[in-house]
């Protein structure tokens, strides 16, 4: 059911620029326990929910742990390593989230089979617990932020992304635009200006300082991730449908033929950063649209080794450059004050891009059986596009900062 993963990417992508300033002005390591715990006993609310809406509950719940601890996560890496080890920390960081995301679906699936849906959130217990115990005695603390957190911006924020996240999100389950949707993103878009009016008159005090986008690199760096994980998410929402719909496979089967994707980038991401950003963030991004390119050539009843693998081991190893020197860069864009916002707002925006694709990737699913091989061909023609016209911004933003 879609709400049962909406209700999660929600106050996720709502809350994540809260989450990093908080984690900015209250204690980054703070931050990140206090969202481990929330995530954990969410978990915990899942696994009993005793019918949907207890479960819908506790999956928002979810969301708002995991906006938490995700940019605080990464704001504690870009404050205690500085360059080359920065790099490194943030490669192994790439690395294991991509390891983990190739191990989940197949370990899922196969507690689903043997013991139940309920069992995939009981397992988030002991890693939660490990991550607590290690955040407890390994982390140190950051510096708090001084004066008052910027409450009037995080409301404003947060319930503009909410608002353009509900209405992107009704558009893709409904498959149509509605006036529930042209009204949501239109009120979304007044609350966007009327936060950017407060934070241009908070100035420096302001929870997302405008003075950040005077930084080139953290402009370019913006519209490369809206641009790659808006392609990447199309990719991978659309994929698994054409094997499933159009090819007969099994949930199961889908699942496991993109194991190579997240194979690759978890083998392979920890080498990109050890070249610099430039080139890895302007080749990367060009090869994962040529990766795209290749999935013109999908045929979901033709083998998957010779029609599916080739172009999805492309687009896995273009992103592999990409992924752990973007965030590097994002880091590296702002003083280290900022780094939880700019991690927050980085991640909104990649999921930002993704609930586009998602959107966009309804019109393609809602077409009959027999054009689906079509229309994903042509959406995969535009998600190329996207990616190469990535790579090029990287390449000329970073270009100019050096």
């Amino acid at each position: 059911m879609p709400w049962v993963i909406n209700s999660y990417l929600l106050p996720l992508s709502a809350l994540l620029l809260l989450g990093g300033a908080a984690g900015d002005h209250f204690g980054r390591k703070r931050a990140l326990i206090l969202g481990i715990i929330l995530f954990a006993l969410a978990s915990v609310g899942c696994a009993f929910a005793p019918d949907l809406p207890s479960l819908f509950l506790a999956r928002a719940a979810q969301g708002v742990g995991a906006a938490i601890l995700m940019p605080n996560s990464l704001g504690i890496l870009g404050s205690s390593f500085e360059g080359e080890a920065r790099g490194r920390a943030v490669g192994t960081w790439a690395a294991a989230g991509a390891i983990a995301s190739a191990v989940g679906p197949p370990l899922g699936g196969w507690l689903v089979d043997s013991v139940g849906w309920r069992a995939i959130f009981y397992l988030n217990i002991p890693v939660a617990t490990a991550a607590i115990i290690v955040a407890w005695h390994y982390v140190g603390e950051s510096a708090k932020g001084q004066g008052r957190l910027d409450w009037m911006g995080a409301l404003l924020a947060t319930a503009a992304l909410g608002m353009l996240t509900w209405a992107l999100t009704l558009w893709s389950s409904r498959h149509a635009a509605s006036f529930d949707t042209w009204a949501g993103l239109g009120g979304g878009i007044m609350l966007l200006i009327l936060f950017l009016i407060v934070e241009h008159r908070l100035g420096d005090r302001a929870m997302m300082p405008l003075a950040l986008f005077a930084s080139r690199p953290f402009v370019g760096l913006t519209l490369l991730t809206l641009l790659l994980y808006g392609a990447l998410g199309g990719l991978l929402v659309l994929l698994p449908y054409l094997l499933i719909v159009g090819g007969q496979y099994s949930p199961t089967q889908a699942g496991l033929a993109l194991l190579p994707f997240s194979i690759v980038i978890g083998t392979v991401s920890r080498l990109a950063e050890r070249i610099g950003p430039r080139w890895p963030l302007s080749i990367g991004p060009i090869v994962t649209g040529a990766g795209f390119a290749l999935m013109v050539r999908a045929d979901p009843n033709a083998s998957y080794w010779t029609s599916i693998l080739p172009g999805m081991a492309v687009v896995a190893l273009g992103m592999a450059g990409a992924v752990a020197p973007l965030t590097t860069a994002v880091l590296s864009s702002v003083d280290d004050r900022h780094t939880g916002t700019a991690s927050g707002f980085n991640s909104a925006t990649a999921r930002t891009g993704g609930l586009v694709a998602t959107a966009i990737a309804g019109a393609v699913i809602a077409v009959p059986r027999a054009d689906l091989t079509g229309a994903f061909q042509a959406a995969a023609i535009v998600a190329a596009v996207l990616a190469v016209a990535a790579g090029v911004i990287a390449f000329l933003t970073l270009a100019k900062s050096s």
